[in-house]
């Protein structure tokens, strides 16, 4: 049993035809036919019912079609990390990027991408910091993009960038007249946060550290969208980073402010397993993303 021989079968499955089965694979269809019926003497099955209405495929035929079509998907996986291997940045990388990056740096990058790296589209994971973990280290990403610290045995992180936080409050609030605010100006009683689980909250919290009570119902936001949202709403104010604070994200509702020195900041970096086989893509996400004009600082 060959692959050809499987594509045959695929084929007279989805036309229901030996003949179109035949054009479609540019056989002719005697050595179409011949090759189905051998492969039903080999498995001692009939894989399809001939007859005047047309091709049928039979119950044992249903599911060795399925388990073609798979089979030839991982030979085609294995061509594919062939080519990969000739040229790392040739297939799809597989990218997890944390929630409060991913909005503000993947538009710019994709299109970076494009530009300096065409035949490698992102797959990407938008998720949070456990869960890309995670899949990293089972081999489900190839990469990670999120906040330092982060590491660990097998793993390896290339630092992309730095980038500050601001205030951010209801245009007409106390704290949006301040030319910056320090830590201890705002009260734990009007700060909204992200749930448990991001790793943006924790690192607010830790600048923040007589905020670590969890939030009053209702003060929380699923994204740093929702926040400012919230935050233009008058429910509250909240911390934001500086990408999240560009042009295209401005809301006349709400003022961000700078906090006073020392500042509270994050970096952000492209963690990877060790040894990863593409260092060339890995390379070129970096150098894509240091490339970009975003408000950040070198890391």
């Amino acid at each position: 049993m060959t692959l050809t021989e499987l594509r045959y079968v695929v084929a007279v499955a989805e036309t229901r035809h030996f003949g179109r089965a035949a054009e479609r694979c540019f056989v002719s269809q005697p050595s179409l036919s011949a090759s189905v019926k051998n492969i039903e003497e080999e498995l001692g099955v009939t894989l399809f019912e001939r007859g005047k209405r047309g091709v049928f495929v039979t119950e044992a035929g249903e599911q060795i079609v399925a388990q073609a079509r798979r089979a030839l998907e991982e030979a085609e996986r294995v061509k594919s990390v062939a080519r990969q291997g000739r040229d790392p940045l040739q297939g799809v990388l597989r990218l997890g990027v944390i929630h409060t990056v991913a909005p503000y740096l993947l538009p710019a990058l994709v299109a970076a991408l494009r530009r300096s790296a065409p035949g490698m589209p992102l797959d990407v994971e938008e998720n949070t910091t456990a869960n890309l973990d995670r899949m990293l280290k089972a081999g489900e990403l190839d990469a990670v993009i999120l906040a330092l610290p982060y590491g660990g045995a097998g793993l390896e992180t290339v630092p992309l960038y730095e980038e500050s936080f601001r205030v951010a409050a209801p245009a007409g609030h106390a704290l949006a007249k301040k030319k910056s605010v320090a830590v201890e100006e705002l009260d734990a009683g009007e700060l909204l946060l992200l749930p448990v689980g991001h790793c943006f909250r924790d690192q607010v919290l830790d600048a923040c550290r007589e905020f670590s009570r969890p939030p009053e119902p209702g003060r929380q936001g699923n994204s740093l969208e929702t926040l400012r949202s919230m935050v233009a709403s008058g429910l509250g104010v909240t911390v934001l980073p500086a990408t999240a604070l560009t042009a295209r994200y401005a809301n006349a509702l709400v003022k961000t402010v700078p906090f006073r020195d020392p500042c509270p900041v994050r970096r952000i970096a492209l963690a990877s397993r060790r040894g990863f086989h593409r260092a060339a893509a890995l390379a070129a996400i970096a150098s894509a993303v240091r490339g970009l004009d975003l408000p950040v600082r070198p890391s």
